[in-house]
Protein backbone atom coordinates (compact mmCIF):
# COMPACT_ATOMS: atom_id res chain seq x y z
CA UNK A 1 0.00 0.00 0.00
CA UNK A 2 2.72 2.31 1.26
CA UNK A 3 4.67 1.68 -2.15
CA UNK A 4 1.49 2.37 -4.31
CA UNK A 5 0.87 6.24 -2.43
CA UNK A 6 4.32 7.26 -2.57
CA UNK A 7 6.26 4.86 -4.63
CA UNK A 8 8.84 2.87 -4.66
CA UNK A 9 11.95 5.14 -4.43
CA UNK A 10 10.42 7.42 -1.59
CA UNK A 11 9.34 3.83 0.03
CA UNK A 12 13.00 3.27 0.62
CA UNK A 13 14.23 6.85 0.97
CA UNK A 14 11.87 7.14 4.14
CA UNK A 15 12.97 3.64 5.41
CA UNK A 16 16.59 4.73 5.04
CA UNK A 17 16.19 8.19 6.88
CA UNK A 18 14.14 6.64 9.94
CA UNK A 19 17.24 4.37 10.35
CA UNK A 20 19.49 7.09 10.33
CA UNK A 21 17.76 8.93 12.39
CA UNK A 22 17.33 6.94 14.69
CA UNK A 23 20.96 5.74 14.65
CA UNK A 24 21.74 9.95 14.83
CA UNK A 25 19.50 9.09 18.38
CA UNK A 26 21.20 6.18 19.64
CA UNK A 27 25.22 7.76 19.00
CA UNK A 28 24.39 11.58 20.46
CA UNK A 29 21.13 10.98 22.79
CA UNK A 30 19.23 13.06 20.74
CA UNK A 31 18.45 14.18 17.71
CA UNK A 32 15.57 11.22 16.01
CA UNK A 33 12.52 13.62 16.13
CA UNK A 34 14.43 16.31 14.40
CA UNK A 35 16.42 14.45 12.08
CA UNK A 36 13.74 12.93 10.95
CA UNK A 37 10.84 15.25 10.50
CA UNK A 38 12.92 17.53 9.06
CA UNK A 39 14.23 15.46 6.31
CA UNK A 40 11.06 13.62 5.50
CA UNK A 41 9.93 17.16 5.09
CA UNK A 42 12.11 17.98 2.40
CA UNK A 43 10.31 15.06 0.12
CA UNK A 44 6.85 14.76 1.60
CA UNK A 45 4.49 17.41 2.34
CA UNK A 46 5.79 18.88 6.14
CA UNK A 47 2.67 18.88 7.66
CA UNK A 48 2.46 14.75 6.75
CA UNK A 49 5.88 14.83 7.77
CA UNK A 50 5.29 15.83 10.76
CA UNK A 51 2.25 13.54 11.75
CA UNK A 52 4.27 10.64 10.10
CA UNK A 53 6.86 10.49 12.36
CA UNK A 54 4.66 10.56 16.06
CA UNK A 55 4.80 6.60 16.29
CA UNK A 56 8.49 6.06 15.36
CA UNK A 57 9.24 8.78 18.28
CA UNK A 58 6.83 7.09 20.34
CA UNK A 59 8.40 3.61 20.05
CA UNK A 60 11.76 5.11 20.29
CA UNK A 61 10.59 6.54 24.00
CA UNK A 62 8.58 3.79 24.90
CA UNK A 63 12.42 1.61 24.41
CA UNK A 64 13.77 4.18 26.48
CA UNK A 65 11.58 4.63 29.47
CA UNK A 66 11.60 1.00 30.26
CA UNK A 67 14.89 2.54 32.11
CA UNK A 68 13.18 3.76 34.90
CA UNK A 69 12.60 1.86 37.69
CA UNK A 70 8.59 1.54 38.95
CA UNK A 71 9.47 4.14 42.39
CA UNK A 72 11.80 6.41 39.65
CA UNK A 73 8.65 6.49 37.43
CA UNK A 74 6.47 6.76 40.35
CA UNK A 75 7.91 9.62 41.72
CA UNK A 76 9.09 11.73 38.06
CA UNK A 77 5.46 11.62 37.29
CA UNK A 78 4.09 13.48 40.29
CA UNK A 79 7.51 15.68 39.85
CA UNK A 80 6.96 16.82 36.20
CA UNK A 81 3.08 16.39 36.18
CA UNK A 82 2.22 20.07 35.74
CA UNK A 83 5.11 20.03 33.28
CA UNK A 84 2.95 17.02 30.83
CA UNK A 85 -0.48 18.25 31.60
CA UNK A 86 0.47 21.66 30.47
CA UNK A 87 2.74 20.19 27.19
CA UNK A 88 -0.60 17.69 26.93
CA UNK A 89 -2.99 20.95 26.19
CA UNK A 90 -0.29 23.01 24.33
CA UNK A 91 0.35 19.87 21.89
CA UNK A 92 -3.15 19.11 20.91
CA UNK A 93 -3.61 23.03 20.08
CA UNK A 94 -0.41 22.68 18.12
CA UNK A 95 -1.52 19.89 15.96
CA UNK A 96 -5.05 21.61 15.31
CA UNK A 97 -3.17 25.03 13.86
CA UNK A 98 -0.47 22.18 11.73
CA UNK A 99 -3.68 21.08 9.76
CA UNK A 100 -4.37 25.27 8.47
CA UNK A 101 -0.73 25.87 7.71
CA UNK A 102 0.43 26.09 3.98
CA UNK A 103 3.18 23.83 2.88
CA UNK A 104 5.46 26.20 1.53
CA UNK A 105 5.84 28.56 5.06
CA UNK A 106 5.61 25.90 7.26
CA UNK A 107 9.12 24.06 5.15
CA UNK A 108 10.53 27.80 6.20
CA UNK A 109 9.66 27.75 9.64
CA UNK A 110 10.51 24.30 9.90
CA UNK A 111 14.02 25.16 8.96
CA UNK A 112 14.53 28.48 10.44
CA UNK A 113 13.62 26.10 13.40
CA UNK A 114 16.21 23.55 12.55
CA UNK A 115 19.36 26.62 11.90
CA UNK A 116 18.09 28.42 15.15
CA UNK A 117 18.73 24.89 17.28
CA UNK A 118 22.09 24.48 15.23
CA UNK A 119 23.18 27.97 16.36
CA UNK A 120 22.22 27.84 19.65
CA UNK A 121 23.83 24.25 20.08
CA UNK A 122 27.12 25.48 18.43
CA UNK A 123 27.33 28.69 21.00
CA UNK A 124 25.90 25.80 23.48
CA UNK A 125 23.64 28.63 25.07
CA UNK A 126 21.91 26.85 28.13
CA UNK A 127 18.28 28.00 29.24
CA UNK A 128 17.54 30.81 31.03
CA UNK A 129 16.98 30.79 35.09
CA UNK A 130 14.58 33.00 37.15
CA UNK A 131 15.43 33.25 40.94
CA UNK A 132 12.59 33.53 43.16
CA UNK A 133 14.62 33.23 46.51
CA UNK A 134 17.87 31.58 47.19
CA UNK A 135 18.87 29.02 44.83
CA UNK A 136 14.88 28.44 43.60
CA UNK A 137 14.09 29.17 40.18
CA UNK A 138 10.73 29.73 39.17
CA UNK A 139 10.96 28.24 36.05
CA UNK A 140 11.48 24.93 38.38
CA UNK A 141 7.85 25.47 40.01
CA UNK A 142 4.24 24.84 39.46
CA UNK A 143 3.34 27.70 38.05
CA UNK A 144 6.99 27.69 35.51
CA UNK A 145 6.05 24.45 34.66
CA UNK A 146 2.65 25.26 33.40
CA UNK A 147 4.18 28.07 31.49
CA UNK A 148 7.21 26.24 29.98
CA UNK A 149 5.08 22.95 29.19
CA UNK A 150 1.93 25.07 27.52
CA UNK A 151 4.75 26.81 25.21
CA UNK A 152 6.75 23.91 24.66
CA UNK A 153 4.05 21.78 23.52
CA UNK A 154 2.55 24.35 21.30
CA UNK A 155 5.63 24.28 19.44
CA UNK A 156 5.94 20.27 19.62
CA UNK A 157 2.26 19.49 18.38
CA UNK A 158 2.55 21.55 15.33
CA UNK A 159 7.02 20.38 14.43
CA UNK A 160 8.05 18.21 16.49
CA UNK A 161 10.74 20.12 17.80
CA UNK A 162 10.90 18.76 21.17
CA UNK A 163 14.68 20.22 21.96
CA UNK A 164 13.04 23.33 24.31
CA UNK A 165 11.79 20.95 26.53
CA UNK A 166 14.83 18.76 26.70
CA UNK A 167 17.17 22.05 27.41
CA UNK A 168 14.33 22.73 30.28
CA UNK A 169 14.76 19.16 31.51
CA UNK A 170 18.61 19.42 31.32
CA UNK A 171 18.47 22.58 33.87
CA UNK A 172 17.14 20.54 36.56
CA UNK A 173 20.64 18.24 36.93
CA UNK A 174 19.00 14.81 36.85
CA UNK A 175 21.97 11.84 37.03
CA UNK A 176 22.07 10.88 32.83
CA UNK A 177 19.98 7.91 33.28
CA UNK A 178 17.51 9.77 34.86
CA UNK A 179 17.47 12.19 32.66
CA UNK A 180 17.20 9.51 29.88
CA UNK A 181 15.16 8.27 31.23
CA UNK A 182 12.64 11.43 32.58
CA UNK A 183 12.96 12.78 28.47
CA UNK A 184 11.09 9.76 27.29
CA UNK A 185 8.49 9.20 30.14
CA UNK A 186 7.76 13.35 28.83
CA UNK A 187 7.62 12.53 25.23
CA UNK A 188 6.34 8.91 25.78
CA UNK A 189 2.84 10.56 27.24
CA UNK A 190 2.71 13.71 24.93
CA UNK A 191 3.23 10.87 21.65
CA UNK A 192 0.61 8.69 23.21
CA UNK A 193 -1.95 11.61 23.03
CA UNK A 194 -1.13 13.05 19.49
CA UNK A 195 -1.67 9.31 17.99
CA UNK A 196 -4.73 9.22 19.08
CA UNK A 197 -5.72 13.29 18.42
CA UNK A 198 -4.08 12.90 14.81
CA UNK A 199 -6.54 9.59 14.01
CA UNK A 200 -9.22 11.29 15.89
CA UNK A 201 -8.98 15.00 13.42
CA UNK A 202 -7.84 12.85 10.41
CA UNK A 203 -4.83 14.18 10.33
CA UNK A 204 -3.08 11.33 8.54
CA UNK A 205 -3.68 11.49 4.83
CA UNK A 206 -4.17 8.24 4.14
CA UNK A 207 -4.63 4.39 6.20
CA UNK A 208 -1.16 4.01 3.77
CA UNK A 209 0.43 6.61 5.64
CA UNK A 210 -0.66 4.98 8.85
CA UNK A 211 0.25 1.90 8.09
CA UNK A 212 3.81 2.98 7.03
CA UNK A 213 4.11 5.31 10.26
CA UNK A 214 3.69 2.04 12.21
CA UNK A 215 6.47 0.11 9.85
CA UNK A 216 8.65 2.78 10.54
CA UNK A 217 8.85 2.05 14.38
CA UNK A 218 10.56 -1.26 13.38
CA UNK A 219 13.64 0.47 11.91
CA UNK A 220 13.51 3.58 14.34
CA UNK A 221 14.44 1.54 16.99
CA UNK A 222 16.94 -0.76 15.35
CA UNK A 223 18.67 2.29 14.44
CA UNK A 224 18.85 3.64 18.10
CA UNK A 225 20.54 0.23 18.98
CA UNK A 226 22.68 0.76 16.66
CA UNK A 227 23.62 4.26 17.38
CA UNK A 228 23.95 2.92 21.08
CA UNK A 229 27.08 0.54 19.89
CA UNK A 230 28.53 3.32 17.73
CA UNK A 231 28.61 5.75 20.52
CA UNK A 232 31.73 4.12 22.33
CA UNK A 233 34.08 4.63 19.32
CA UNK A 234 33.22 7.62 18.18
CA UNK A 235 34.19 10.85 20.54
CA UNK A 236 31.74 13.49 21.87
CA UNK A 237 33.43 16.44 19.20
CA UNK A 238 32.49 13.92 16.04
CA UNK A 239 29.20 13.20 17.42
CA UNK A 240 28.43 16.91 17.83
CA UNK A 241 29.33 18.02 14.89
CA UNK A 242 28.30 15.19 12.97
CA UNK A 243 24.60 16.01 13.96
CA UNK A 244 24.68 19.70 13.33
CA UNK A 245 26.30 19.09 10.33
CA UNK A 246 23.58 17.29 9.50
CA UNK A 247 21.10 19.58 10.98
CA UNK A 248 22.27 21.86 8.80
CA UNK A 249 22.44 20.15 5.51
CA UNK A 250 18.29 19.67 6.27
CA UNK A 251 17.62 23.29 7.58
CA UNK A 252 19.34 24.83 4.25
CA UNK A 253 17.03 22.52 2.10
CA UNK A 254 13.84 22.86 3.92
CA UNK A 255 14.38 27.04 3.62
CA UNK A 256 15.65 26.82 -0.38
CA UNK A 257 12.93 24.14 -0.86
CA UNK A 258 9.85 26.16 0.72
CA UNK A 259 11.22 29.35 -1.10
CA UNK A 260 11.42 27.85 -4.28
CA UNK A 261 14.74 27.97 -4.90
CA UNK A 262 15.24 23.72 -4.85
Amino acid sequence: MLIQAVGLRTTGLIALVILVAGATNGLAGFGFALVGTMTLATVLDPATAVVFMIIPIFSVNLSLVRDLSGPQLRSCSRRFGPLIGAALVGTVIGMVVLDTLPSGPLRIGLGALTLGFVGTAQRRVSLPTWSSAGDDRFSHTRTGMVGVGGASGLLFGGTNVGVQLIAYLRSFDLSHGLFVGVVALVFLGLNGVRVAVAGLFGLYPSLAVLGASVVAALPAVLGVSVGKRLRATVSERIRRSFVLGLLTVIGVRLVGGGLGVF
